[in-house]
């Protein structure tokens, strides 16, 4: 469809006037207040020269020139010369348009020309100048007449008083008649309709003065409406594909409405939503279309009022080349729109027919505009490729023009293809197929696709691709599947020592390879042992059992068979627990803190040490708490020390095998002195808290039962802190680990750890210091638990 626009004066064009190709604007109506100037462009401030509206000499020449100021720009202006609305004169440059273009590095000035030869009447017309430059845009707007084919016109003044203004409108009356009758009367009692038909037949040319004196004659009350709080709005517009809403305000909220379109009442449906929310009426119209371009009523009883949804229906007249152009003889072809003060006509489909001088007449004056048509070019959106098939299989050739409604036909090697039971050509949409089922031989060559009607082909080579079967005994190369990316460094495995290494290396190739582990230059072939090799059909796997220092080193697997070798290098690194730190000592004492240093241990255990955790005890307790973990370097500061204490500290090394075995244990010791006034204590009789060891709780023969964990506990005082042996029938418990020995500020516990029958027994615990010693003892039965079907048969 094609759409002509007539924009109110002072209207911008819409954005997507720039970008559609089949929209004109004409020109706009004169509607400015008489006495003032129509300015057609507002400048920006770049022009420094404009080209002035002139009046060319029918067969002679005629410039004009244009002058841009590039000072301020960023980049360089870019010109376009047009013509009426959207013709760009650039692509009509030739003998009789020709355009120049100079600059001056002096000034910074830019100077375009253009230059009419042998100017014609087709000449005739408005003509535009645009200069744009990044974010910066100034329009210019000049006209051109030829003479001898445009003549002046007497203007008409009508007799409306002071608001009277002057139009010309000696195209349209031929004649004036006299007004012999008091056409003021004749107007006053006529309808608003019948006016311009009135001024017309009388001579009257200044409708705006007639209005203006009808309206101080007649006083026109509007009907006021007790049914609507709020009506609808004189118009409403809405995008295509967009939704709008009518609403209303109602002053009964229980009246019941209607809504009716084009006088038809309508129903609610997906399309039509209806929402009452209180006084409030609304019609909610989703995804318009151009069907829903109608006049839509509200009824309440006997009150309606009128909406016109979407674009509304133009009065003005239209005309093509002297031909009147009306909704009633238009037939489909035409469509008058009205948007507001914007008058729009849209021809379907536009043919070259079409091509014109479109004229808008209206009461107030005449605008115009020539539509030229052009051929619309054929773009290829895909293009067919070259193809490369084997025997028996399919071929197809796709392509993708613009245009819908383009035919085309298929050649091979300039012979048109013929569709048949195993060729087939489809047209699909906008797309085209070529598609040949079990390929022969015979269909390799050059296939050509041309558009019917244009100047266009496109070209693909089919090859056919013969494939020769010879039998070879299957051989593979070998390969060795192994992936040690998640083990740090690349083929690096790192074990901890005392673990077991079990690498399972995957193997493929035909026949069956050869595999040979080496460790540096001696070669692993032991099938049992601590470090041995077991192998299956697609499996080598490398044991090491409880891993040692020794068994650190450079290892690798080749494995080999006709087609080829491949060989992958590993180094297995054995890790331990680190030793203690060397060198502690106290680097200085202030206030409650004391400052620690050491240096890392000898032995790191083969990785990187991780941190360190500090411990101190006081010297009277001996006592170790925990003051730092995971230390980063080699030195920290102990705070909240006890004023008055004397402390001894000792810090662990860690890698990622734990904490050392030994700690370092510090030189010298941090003695807390006391600060402030020095107090004289009263003398007084030391009292002699040394005491030999006294068990306070003595064990309590108990009865457990087998496989449940049991402990036994036993309280004990003495000073200094006693010496705690605990012994199972006289035989001292050592570092047994079904054992474990608590000791917290004198209550002793021992822990069994799921006992069985044969620790039953008879338990002590002994606490010995340097003023004697104390032993209590108990006796412990372990019972096992019988089953209920074992007991009822006994």
């Amino acid at each position: 469809s094609l759409a002509l626009f007539f924009p109110p004066s002072g209207e911008e064009l819409p954005p997507d006037a720039a970008i559609c190709p089949s929209v004109i604007h004409l020109l706009p109506f004169t509607d400015n207040v008489p006495g003032e100037d129509h300015q057609l462009s507002e400048p920006s401030g770049i022009f420094v020269e404009r080209p002035e509206s002139a009046t060319a000499t029918k067969g002679k020449d005629i410039t004009f020139v244009a002058k841009v100021d590039s000072s301020n720009l960023l980049r360089k202006p870019n010109m376009k010369w047009l013509k009426g609305k959207w013709l760009d004169l650039g692509s009509k440059a030739g003998k009789h348009l020709q355009f120049k273009e100079v600059y001056d590095r002096n000034t910074k000035i830019y100077t375009y020309e253009m230059s009419l030869i042998k100017v014609v009447d087709g000449d005739a017309g408005g003509y535009r100048c645009e200069v744009t430059s990044k974010d910066k845009c100034d329009i210019c707007t000049f006209e051109v007449t030829v003479q001898g084919r445009c003549t002046q016109q007497a203007k008409r003044h009508g007799d409306a008083g002071e608001d009277a203004g002057d139009l010309d409108f000696s195209a349209l009356l031929k004649k004036r008649y006299e007004v012999d009758v008091d056409v003021w009367n004749i107007l006053k009692d006529a309808k608003p309709c019948d006016y311009e038909k009135i001024a017309f037949e009388y001579g009257i040319t200044d409708l705006r003065g007639l209005l203006t004196r009808l309206k101080k004659m007649k006083k026109v009350e509007p009907k006021k409406s007790d049914a609507f709080l709020k009506k609808l709005e004189a118009a409403y517009s809405v995008e295509k594909g967009k939704k709008i809403h009518l609403m209303v305000e109602l002053a009964d909220l229980n009246a019941p409405i209607k809504w009716l379109k084009n006088g038809q009442e309508i129903k609610p449906s997906a399309k039509y939503v209806f929402e009452s929310v209180g006084n409030k009426r609304t019609l909610t119209i989703n995804k318009c279309n151009l069907s829903d371009d109608a006049a839509y009523e509200c009824v309440v009883g006997e009150e309606k009022f009128t909406v016109f949804g979407g674009i509304l229906l133009s009065d003005g007249r239209g005309m093509k080349d002297g031909v009147e152009l009306n909704r009633e003889t238009a037939g489909s072809k035409y469509r008058f729109k009205k948007d507001g003060k914007r008058h729009i006509l849209i021809i379907n489909e536009a043919t070259k027919e079409d091509i014109g001088m479109y004229h808008a007449l209206t009461n107030g004056g005449e605008s115009k505009a020539e539509l030229e048509i052009e051929d619309k070019e054929l773009e290829v959106l895909q293009s067919i490729a070259d193809l490369t098939v084997k025997a028996a299989e399919q071929a197809m050739f796709k392509c993708e023009v613009s245009d819908e409604k383009v035919t085309g036909k298929w050649f091979k090697d300039g012979v048109e293809v013929q569709p048949s039971d195993r060729i087939k050509i489809t047209h699909i949409g906008r797309t085209h197929k070529l598609m040949i089922d079990e390929v022969k031989p015979s269909d390799a060559g050059d296939y050509t696709f041309v558009p019917d009607g244009y100047a266009l082909s496109l070209s693909a080579k089919l090859n056919f691709l013969e494939i020769k079967i010879d039998y070879v005994p299957r051989q593979d190369p070998p390969k060795i599947h192994l992936d040690t990316s998640g083990t740090g460094s690349k083929n690096t495995i790192t074990v901890v020592a005392g673990n077991k290494l079990r690498l399972d290396v995957e193997i493929t190739g035909e026949p069956a390879p050869t595999v040979c582990w080496m460790k540096g230059d001696e070669v692993v072939s032991e099938a049992e042992g601590r470090v041995r090799v077991e192998s299956t059909k697609t499996l080598s796997t490398f044991v090491i059992e409880g891993a040692e220092k020794g068994d650190e080193g450079p290892y690798s697997i080749t494995v080999t068979n006709p087609a080829g070798e491949d060989k992958v290098e590993l180094m297995i690194k054995i890790v331990e627990k680190p030793g203690p730190p060397v060198a502690v000592h106290v680097a200085e004492v202030w206030g409650f803190n004391a400052a620690l240093e050491w240096k890392p241990p000898k032995d790191d255990g083969n990785c990187e040490i991780i941190g360190y955790t500090i411990q101190k005890a006081d010297m009277k307790t001996k006592d170790w708490f925990t003051v730092f973990e995971h230390n980063r370097r080699p030195s920290c500061t102990v705070p909240d020390l006890v004023m008055g204490n004397e402390y001894f500290f000792r810090v662990f090394s860690e890698n990622i095998c734990g904490l050392s075995v030994e700690a370092g244990i510090s030189e010298n010791t941090a003695i807390v002195g006391k600060t402030g006034l020095s107090h004289n204590r009263p003398p007084f009789k030391e009292m002699e808290v040394n005491c030999s060891p006294k068990f306070t709780a003595p064990l309590v023969d108990r009865s457990v039962i087998a496989g449940y964990a049991a402990a036994i506990s036993c309280a004990v005082r003495g000073y200094p802190k006693p010496k705690i042996i605990w012994m199972k029938n006289n035989m001292i418990i050592g570092e047994d680990p079904r054992f474990m020995i608590r000791n917290n500020q004198g209550v002793l516990t021992l822990n069994i750890r799921k006992p069985s029958m044969f620790d039953g027994g008879k338990y002590s615990c002994r606490a010995i210091n340097d003023l004697g010693q104390d032993e209590v003892e108990c006796r412990l039965e372990v019972r096992v638990v019988q089953e209920k079907g074992v007991e009822a048969k006994k």
